[in-house]
């Protein structure tokens, strides 16, 4: 069915042929509905406004600039290839706060998300998700 969005697969093809600012508005969503059900999962009675300034931590440039940073060496060849789509696209905004290199970093991360969803790579996105929250405990970013 074409409208079940939640079990939507894109070949390739397709997905390489979208803007990778595309790619990264669905990372971006995708990436923050992963962090939001995350948190709430690990601190189940947490005020909300807690819970949003603990999102903020895992969300904003810097952190996902650090994060691709550090998962870089494990991505593949063609997950390179579109972080790097998503690290070099033009975005017609600039970023509030941060500078411009994290927030093209960010921008190849998303990217890199939105990929993965929309080929439904899950297991590829659990990974990825995992070793974020290892890197999180660490205190690495």
């Amino acid at each position: 069915m074409e409208n079940d969005l939640f079990n939507i697969k894109w070949d390739n093809t397709r997905v390489r042929q979208m803007s990778p600012l595309t790619l990264a508005f669905i990372g971006d969503a995708v990436y923050e509905t992963f962090v939001r059900t995350y948190l709430v999962n690990k601190y189940r009675n947490m005020q909300v406004h807690n819970l949003h300034v603990e999102a903020i931590k895992f969300v904003k440039a810097h952190s996902q600039s650090e994060i691709i940073k550090k998962l870089e060496k494990k991505l593949s060849n063609e997950e390179l290839y579109f972080f790097k789509r998503g690290r070099n696209a033009k975005s017609a905004t600039t970023p509030k706060n941060a500078d411009v290199q994290e927030y093209r970093f960010a921008t190849g991360f998303e990217a890199l998300v939105g990929f993965l969803y929309l080929t439904g790579e899950v297991d590829r996105l659990n990974f990825l998700f995992e070793s974020i929250i290892m890197l999180k405990n660490k205190g690495e970013f």
